[in-house]
Order: structure tokens, then C-alpha cells, then sequence
């Protein structure tokens, strides 16, 4: 996965991207094979969760992924982009934060300087952590892989429910 993610424009939704999305998330989700995705680079919006359905999500350390960029975050919450670092801390799109949430299965280690500075070191890392978790997967019978993927998906996302405010007591807020 290394994607900016859908265009976010007229154009996109009068080609209905939003469709195509979801019936890729549908179709994967159903898929009879093991699936591995690898974020490399950057994991960005709808084009990104459109193929990351998947058994196992590895990713790069450097690598982030999330449903925004930190930039257009920063442009709808505070009107401003200038806020984009504040809002990538929010998202937590990092490869750490993404672990810790179990968001992705496994962070492959990056040479010194970040992937682009040895192709060589990089291919060797994600070459091993690819065939582990293809290994990993393809064990599971079809039922059990296919729920597998169904939990894991279900359970993304963190909420927690508050107190319900009624309309009078929201007015003076």
C-alpha cells in the first residue's frame, strides 16, 4: 500500500468512488485466499482501507497510515493546515501507534536513513516479513481465515459512551 488515497473532488463522486470503495472492502473481505498487505510509504484515505483489507498488515516504521492526511485534518478541523502536526499526534497514523492500537500486525525495520537509502536492506526485510505472514495465514483453514479477518476488521476503532445531553442543557453549552 502506497497511496495518497481517492480524490476527494466532484469529479471522484460523480464516478461514484465512494461505491467502488466499498465494494472492493466487500469483495476482499469475502475472498476464499490468505491476504497480506504491506504499507510502504504512505496509507492514505479510501484508497488505502479499499486494499488493506487484510489477514495480516505489515508496515514499514516510517510508513503511516490513516482514513486523512494530517493535512487535510488540520484543514477541516482547524481551517488552517498549519495544524497538521498537531493533528497527525491525534490521528495516530505512525507505525507505533498503529501497533499498539492493532491496527497492523507487524512494523518491519527500515535500514538507517529510512527505505530509500538501501533498496538491497529493505527488500530483504519485507521479503521476510511478507513470507512469514503468508505462512502464518495460509495455515488456517478457509471458515476460520475468513472469520478471522471478519473480527479483525470489526473490531478497529475505539469509542467510549457518555452521558446523553438533552437540547435545553446543549443550548447552554
Amino acid at each position: 500500500i502506497d497511496t495518497p488515497g481517492a480524490f476527494p473532488g466532484i469529479g471522484s463522486e460523480e464516478r461514484h468512488i465512494s461505491e467502488a470503495i466499498a465494494v472492493n472492502l466487500r469483495e476482499m473481505m469475502t475472498l476464499r485466499v490468505p491476504i497480506v498487505a504491506a504499507v510502504i510509504g504512505e496509507g492514505g484515505s479510501g484508497g488505502a482501507l479499499g486494499i488493506g483489507v487484510a489477514d495480516r498488515v505489515l508496515i514499514l516504521e516510517n510508513a503511516y497510515y490513516s482514513v486523512i492526511s494530517p493535512e487535510a485534518c488540520s484543514a477541516i478541523l482547524w481551517r488552517d493546515r498549519r495544524h497538521a502536526a498537531e493533528a497527525a499526534e491525534a490521528l495516530k497514523l505512525t507505525a507505533q501507534d498503529l501497533f499498539k492500537l492493532e491496527i497492523v500486525d507487524e512494523i518491519i525495520a527500515e535500514p538507517e536513513g529510512g527505505a530509500h537509502r538501501d533498496y538491497d536492506s529493505i527488500a530483504a526485510n519485507l521479503s521476510k516479513a511478507l513470507r512469514g505472514a503468508v505462512q502464518q495465514v495460509s495455515q488456517l483453514p478457509v471458515a476460520e481465515l475468513l472469520e478471522k479477518r471478519y473480527q479483525k476488521f470489526r473490531r478497529l476503532g475505539v469509542f467510549s459512551e457518555g452521558k446523553t445531553v438533552s437540547a435545553s442543557a446543549q443550548s447552554l453549552m
